[in-house]
């Protein structure tokens, strides 16, 4: 019950992270490469002064991971400019179904063995994700969105992945985000944007970077061991579900019996995929 609790939080704040960075580039309140940077920085900031109270002494640099840096550098970077040109809906499909594919793969290539009801309930649930997803008539989608949020999945799927056999998550994100900060800065340095941040957006930028980054993904590096890479990746497709629901709450976005399915399936997907078994691995 303690795993499920701690999940469905931090699914809660993968969500709300969503809105915050959909809010802040669709009101052109700051733009994408701005908001990556800040909720880097923000988010080094909150977890570098966790460590520093917890340890109770300067915290000392470890070791960059280069993979970890680098798979969280991409999402970053690549989630905030593709939803500049991308709609939401199918941003979602594309950086949900990446993550997927990346993490099952990389669990398979380790001699991960995931029973059926893992896969049938993936199944279900990255069904009901297109049912919402998919637009309901025929978009353009600029190439270039398209290929920065499969980076942002991959780059998801393999900090996920690396997250597996972390002994210290708060310190092992919170300097993945110190790391991960001059990368960030130096693609806005090179492609800076062309909306100036305001006031709102930077306020938006920093409680995305602070809470439901920083924070979030620390407690995502703590249930990783006890998930798995499939069981890991099946419980992120609870958040466009979460998602509906807070847009719902918070942004006045009207719930359609089409967004109602595909929570259902989603919801219903996850719930036989996670049952548990006999089979631990995966």
């Amino acid at each position: 019950m303690r795993l499920f609790l701690l999940t469905a939080l931090t699914m809660l704040a993968f969500a709300a992270n969503s809105l915050l960075n959909r809010l802040a580039l669709s009101t052109e309140l700051i733009g994408p490469g701005t908001f990556a940077a800040l909720r880097v920085a923000a988010g080094a900031l909150v977890l570098i002064a966790c460590l520093f109270l917890r340890d109770r002494s300067l915290p000392r640099p470890p070791r960059p991971d280069a993979v970890a840096i680098g798979g969280l550098s991409l999402y970053m970077l690549g989630f905030s400019h593709a939803y500049v040109s991308m709609d939401a809906g199918l941003g979602a499909l594309v950086l949900f179904g990446g993550v997927q594919i990346t993490m099952f793969a990389g669990a398979l290539l380790e001699g991960d063995t995931p029973p059926l009801r893992r896969w049938l309930g993936m199944l279900l649930a990255f069904a009901g994700l297109m049912v919402v997803s998919l637009p309901s008539a025929p978009v353009a989608v600029a190439p270039m969105a398209l290929l920065l949020m499969s980076g942002a999945a991959l780059g998801w799927g393999i900090y996920s992945l690396v997250g597996r056999r972390v002994s210290d998550p708060l310190r092992a994100t919170g300097w993945n985000f110190v790391y991960s900060l001059p990368l960030v800065a130096a693609v806005l340095a090179i492609w800076p944007d062309a909306v100036a941040p305001a006031a709102g957006g930077i306020a938006l930028a920093l409680l995305s970077g602070g809470l439901t980054s920083g924070l979030g993904y620390a407690l995502w590096y703590a249930l990783l061991p006890a998930l798995g890479a499939t069981r890991g990746a099946l419980a992120q497709l609870s958040a466009p579900a979460i998602a509906i629901i807070l847009g719902a709450l918070l942004l006045g976005e009207r719930i359609t019996p089409t967004a109602s399915l595909s929570a259902a399936m989603i919801l219903g997907g996850i719930a036989i995929g996670l049952r548990p078994g006999k089979t631990r691995r995966g």
